[in-house]
């Protein structure tokens, strides 16, 4: 009986214990019913006995918690790999390696110097200096507006291509004409063998100092042109056309004998020969070709049926590409008196490219110089226009047509407008400058 008596005794006490919470400085979480789907847990606050009994008998318990925040404050994984990069920092500059290094590089040069000559070694003064771009103007302004430097550039290679008629032989004879003008000397190859001396005085070249040449092959042409460019005295050198260049070996195969891109080779080493001597010269050369249809489609282009002759080697080289297209025609009541053509920079290594002028062309004349002044000069106040009429030097004029007369036929005039609008179009701005 007694045995049984405790036994009931201690049973009594231990669900006693059970059913009281527990009290030990520990929060206790219980679960209540979960509503719309999301349980929901409260938390019973520990005594202040329970806080004070937790320091001498729960010290594992407390370490585990504070493992547990640590953990917590410390980014994992690709976290802590982000933040470890955001915390790095760049090397210290030291000084004693730099001077190193530039004591090393001084060595290599001169050795290179001595081992090669100076001229195919490097300099830092020379070739990281910056210097102005010479310009032979094309005698256009809206031309030389669209080059964005005044002018084509000397001492590069320029393509101008097109649709037959489009003003290709003109715009290269003005490019002649305004070097002249400068005092430079010119060689002109009419490889296409359609040069009109009558007609290109008319332009106003002068042909008594222009070299003409009709060379027999494509080899001895490019022959030709190398050794001016050596020479150094030649100012602007057009050959018109590539489309018409001959290789000797295509002279001696009967017509209809197969050889293929006989030509493009030709010009691909030439250039390439050509390009070296131009690094010693201001020669400025241009090269007209023409466009024929191609079954070729190539990315960016947006004329997929139309490509150039002479292969892609003069694409590469050439530092400047001029695409000309008709407009409409020019006339004088029912006559037909021009006409009007578009230049489209399609590339431009010393501006951006992809700009357009539109030119006025008069048959026997050349480009509508005196229209493009009249409207450049009114645009920055040089000439003041009122009404209809024009106030040019204090002389009235009442239609554009007899101020356009009036700047063709006083060419002080013209000259003096030119001067001005050059100055303020171009040496306003910054110059554009390359690397040397």
């Amino acid at each position: 009986m007694l045995e049984a008596e405790c036994q009931t005794t201690k049973q009594g006490e231990k669900s006693t214990r059970r059913s009281q919470p527990r009290n030990s400085g520990q929060a206790n979480f219980t679960m209540n019913q979960p509503s719309q789907g999301h349980a929901n847990f409260t938390m019973n606050q520990p005594s202040q006995e329970g806080y004070q009994k937790q320091g001498e008998l729960n010290k594992e318990e407390v370490e585990k918690i504070r493992g547990l925040l640590g953990s917590l404050e410390k980014p994992s994984g690709a976290c802590s790999l982000a933040l470890s990069e955001d915390l790095e920092h760049d090397a210290v500059h030291d000084d004693a390696k730099a001077t190193e290094k530039d004591a090393a590089l001084h060595l290599a040069l001169s050795r290179l110097s001595n081992e090669f000559g100076r001229e195919s070694t490097l300099s830092l003064q020379r070739f990281f200096g910056v210097r102005h771009v010479p310009v032979i103007p094309t005698g256009s302004l809206k031309l030389d507006i669209a080059l964005g430097i005044g002018g084509l550039p000397k001492g590069r290679f320029v393509e101008i291509y097109g649709q037959e008629a489009s003003g290709k032989s003109t715009l290269a004879l003005h490019i002649i004409k305004e070097a002249q003008k400068l005092g430079g000397f010119c060689a002109y190859f009419d490889v296409e063998n359609a040069m009109d001396p009558s007609l290109v005085e008319s332009m106003g070249v002068d042909t008594e100092n222009l070299l003409i040449s009709r060379p027999d092959s494509a080899e001895n042409l490019l022959s030709a042109v190398d050794t001016l460019t050596k020479c150094g005295s030649i100012d602007v050198i057009v050959v018109d056309s590539v489309a018409a260049l001959l290789p000797q070996c295509e002279i001696d195969v009967p017509v209809g004998g197969i050889l293929r891109d006989a030509q493009s080779r030709i010009m691909s080493q030439a250039l390439c020969k050509i390009h070296y001597s131009l690094r010693n010269s201001q020669t400025l050369i241009v090269l007209v070709n023409q466009v024929r249809s191609s079954s070729k489609s190539r990315q960016g282009n947006k004329d997929m049926g139309e490509d150039t002759c002479g292969g892609n080697a003069l694409k590469f080289y050439s530092a400047v590409r001029l695409k000309l297209g008709k407009r409409e025609l020019l006339k004088n009541e029912n006559e037909v008196t021009g006409l009007g053509i578009s230049v489209q920079v399609v590339k431009n290594k010393l501006a951006p490219a992809m700009k357009k002028a539109e030119l006025g062309l008069r048959f026997g004349r050349g480009f509508c110089c005196e229209s493009e002044v009249l409207e450049l000069a009114c645009e920055q106040g040089i000439i003041v226009k009122e009404g209809n009429g024009y106030l040019v030097e204090g002389k009235f004029f009442g239609n554009r047509h007899e101020a356009e007369l009036h700047l063709a036929e006083n060419e002080v005039v013209f000259d003096k407008m030119v001067s001005i609008l050059r100055r303020l179009l171009f040496e306003t701005e910054e110059s554009i400058v390359v690397h040397e």
